[in-house]
């Protein structure tokens, strides 16, 4: 037994537990991220500090590490769902608490495509900071992309594709979008191994995502821009 086996976590202090969720959240601890959660809980902490302070803060060192090679798809993976399991607990009381939102989300791989991986870590590296994610799943018709869009009314848009016979399909939302006037009202953000950049601009997305740690930084980028014109 090495001393890490032996560390309770309810005899840290504030600042250590934080620190310790930082590292089991690397390392993809769910059960462990649970009990911190609950004990900052139950020492009054609000539970939007906690999403932003602890979960937030945790995996915003995985997606950096993610995004420089470091960590690796699995790992970010099991990270995620730590966060999930932590994020469960705060929920509904995040629900209660009316606590401010980073913003909204729906995302989806398009009409003949089945590959989800790659969607289902941007979903959850979006949740990690601070998104409501609606995922609409795999094999999507531009109908479902507007009904999506029409029933939670979200920040961003986003459409993933894997294989090159679909990535055109991008573009038949976003020109039925833009035939129904609604393009202006969302960001579209658009990602998947067979993409540049160049594509994006062609179809008339907002942003190609390299990766999951980019969709995040470019989501967050867009969504403070949206909120400062709307203020404006």
């Amino acid at each position: 037994m090495s001393d890490e086996d032996d560390i309770i976590l309810s005899d840290l202090d504030d600042e250590e537990l934080v620190q310790q969720m930082f590292d089991d959240l690397y390392d993809g601890l769910k059960e462990e991220i649970e009990e911190a959660v609950n004990i900052l809980l139950e020492r009054g902490w609000q539970p939007y500090d906690i999403l932003t302070k602890a979960l937030v803060g945790g995996m915003t060192i995985v997606g950096h590490d993610f995004r420089d090679g470091i960590l690796f798809v699995p790992e970010v993976l099991l990270a995620a769902n730590a966060m999930k399991g932590g994020m469960s607990i705060l929920k509904p009381l995040l629900a209660e608490t009316g606590a401010p939102r980073m913003g909204s989300m729906v995302i989806g791989t398009v009409k003949g495509d089945i590959h989800d991986i790659g969607k289902n870590l941007v979903s959850m590296m979006m949740e990690g900071a601070g998104f409501e994610v609606v995922d609409i799943g795999i094999n999507n018709a531009v109908e479902a992309y507007l009904e999506a869009l029409d029933e939670h009314k979200p920040d961003i848009l986003g459409m993933s594709a894997l294989l090159t016979t679909t990535m055109p399909y991008m573009k038949v939302v976003i020109d039925t979008m833009v035939e129904q006037g609604l393009r202006d009202d969302y960001i579209v953000l658009v990602g998947g191994a067979p993409l540049n950049e160049e594509f994006g601009k062609a179809i008339g997305a907002d942003g190609y995502c390299r990766d999951a740690a980019v969709a995040v930084e470019m989501a967050k980028e867009y969504v403070a821009r949206k909120h400062n014109q709307m203020s404006a």
